[in-house]
């Protein structure tokens, strides 16, 4: 499953799993246990050839209940087992209480605390099920305190001690990808409780994926509980997303790999069919003046790479010779100040990329509204997609409203976190107080009436009408290179491209394709990467896939 859900949806699934007959708490809890066991030990094959010890940490709500059942598990196995429970016992919710009660039948139970922990034999696997989904208060000092001491005892081989979470790491609001810290209570002291395997049930959470998720989870695994028949996953990449479930850009669908020629191939027009070069999009892309026009030229070439058909670049008379030096296949038209876009566009163009690099000015906020403007002519059958970036976005920071109230649905607002600030100032991320990335996303796109793609290694897609996506560069999609000047050009070129084909899919399904090519061009380059590696690594990228 690709579905992000969030802690009140997964209890909600839970729930009406239970409420149905289909299964009981105790069935999920048992499964949930085994399923990090499986997990642990496919991981880690060592664990599974001999007995070992295991130092299993307990909470006071569900998360705790399945490390009761960890701990029973192991213990049946032969493992030696130390189990430490913060909380009171008589007021564990029943499931929880039940597997308490088994497992007090074959081991006993220490008060987790850093004392308690200091004196405890070194483990070979320390499993964390102290908080789980749900969690968005700090952690409570003592297991604050417990958990730091954890990482200073000096065990012997210290490094080849294993440790898996159950759900997320103690202390991740897996709602936001954050961790909560009560400053006051731990003089100023931040702390962050890491794991090296999460092993979560049915879906992973919003919080995997966002935020400092990917750093402080390892490794995640979705481990089946056996919910997935009561409750399917409701739409696949290629589709809008669920207007209430955000979903992992990633290609699997229902627990199955999607090959690439079903995605992204199908959705990109020149791996579908052949075509007059009108046929696959005429993207219009505006430079900035003697100097500045890398980062038109940039969003250019990827446009181009990408898969439209003509990419034409704009700029002032005076750059054209600068550009003219540097570009071939992408046809260059000189703008004049002051000139109305009538004068160089016409109704063959089908999408427009404007702001890198073009300046924070009055005649950029001019040009966008003549952008916006633009409808279907004679020869499309609808409206140009316009991605705004850059230079686009910052002209409007002192009136956002300006631009919202000419955005329409085949807009994309592509902000960093800075310009998701200035053009939404009320969401930005120092005022969250509890919303995710993916809520700020949500609410910025039905404001502005537009799709909005909030860049990040964490990026969201958002539609007006609540979808959304998550396009993560984490785990094995980890790509730090990336963060180069020039990269979010590339990015906004690419959507513009694959947009501008007369066939192109909805308009988030291309921004979601664009996002996806844009971390599998880093990949495959590697370190060393600049942002114009990025557009010439799209050919060997494409013959991967096979396209």
């Amino acid at each position: 499953m690709t579905e992000l859900l969030t802690s009140a949806q997964m209890r909600a699934v839970e729930q009406a799993a239970m409420d149905s007959g289909a299964v009981t708490g105790l069935d999920l809890m048992e499964r949930a246990g085994q399923g990090v066991i499986d997990a642990a030990f496919s991981h880690w094959p060592e664990l599974a050839q001999v007995p070992h010890r295991a130092l299993v940490l307990c909470g006071p709500g569900n998360n705790g209940g399945d490390g009761f059942v960890i701990a029973r598990l192991l213990k049946d196995a032969g493992w030696e087992v130390d189990l430490f429970l913060f909380g009171d016992a008589d007021k564990l919710p029943p499931d929880a209480k039940a597997n308490y009660t088994r497992w007090t039948a074959l081991g006993g139970v220490l008060e987790l605390t850093a004392k308690n922990l200091r004196v405890a034999a070194r483990p070979d696997l320390i499993v964390d099920a102290v908080f789980g989904t749900g969690l968005t208060r700090p952690l409570p000092p003592k297991v604050q305190q417990a958990l730091a001491a954890l990482g200073k005892i000096k065990w012997k081989s210290w490094s080849s001690i294993r440790r898996v979470a159950v759900d997320c790491p103690s202390g991740l609001n897996l709602d936001t990808g954050m961790v909560p810290q009560d400053l006051e209570k731990t003089d100023g002291v931040i702390s962050t409780n890491l794991a090296q395997l999460t092993v979560t049930f049915h879906t992973p959470k919003p919080g995997h994926y966002l935020g400092i998720g990917p750093l402080v989870c390892g490794a995640v695994v979705i481990a089946d509980i056996g919910l997935r028949k009561s409750d399917p996953e409701r739409s696949m990449l290629g589709q809008p997303p669920d207007d209430s479930r955000a979903r992992l850009v990633t290609p699997v669908f229902a627990g199955s790999k999607l090959p690439p020629r079903i995605w992204p191939g199908s959705f990109i027009g020149k791996s579908r069919h052949n075509g007059h070069k009108f046929d696959h999009g005429h993207v219009m892309v505006f430079a900035g003046g003697v100097g500045r026009g890398g980062a038109g030229r940039l969003a250019a070439r990827a446009a181009l790479r990408s898969g439209a058909g003509v990419v034409t670049l704009l700029c002032p008379p005076s750059a054209l010779i600068e550009n003219a030096c540097q570009l071939d296949a992408i046809m260059l038209r000189p703008m004049a100040k002051d000139a109305p876009l009538s004068t160089v566009a016409d109704d063959r163009v089908t999408a427009y990329c404007i702001g890198p690099g073009l300046g924070v000015n009055d005649r950029t906020r001019d040009l966008v509204g003549q952008v916006l403007a633009q409808r279907a002519g004679a020869r499309a059958w609808r409206d140009p997609a316009v991605v705004l970036d850059a230079d686009a976005l910052g002209s409007f920071a002192d009136d956002p409203a300006a631009l919202f109230a000419q955005c329409h649905p085949r807009t994309v607002l592509t902000p960093h976190e800075g310009e998701f600030a200035r053009l939404f100032p009320d969401l930005a991320l120092s005022r969250r107080d509890g919303l995710s990335k993916i809520d700020v996303a949500r609410q910025a796109a039905e404001r502005a009436g537009c799709i909005v793609l909030l860049k990040g290694a964490d990026t969201v897609i958002a539609t007006p009408e609540g979808g959304a996506s998550v396009h993560a560069a984490a785990y094995d999609r980890r790509v730090p290179w990336l963060a180069t000047a020039g990269a979010g050009d590339v990015l906004a070129g690419l959507i513009a491209g694959l947009a501008a084909s007369d066939n192109s899919a909805e308009l988030i399904t291309m921004a979601e394709i664009a996002a996806y090519l844009h971390v599998e061009c880093a990949a495959s380059f590697g370190p060393g990467l600049i942002a114009e590696d990025l557009p010439e690594e799209l050919p060997k990228v494409f013959r991967a896939m096979g396209l």
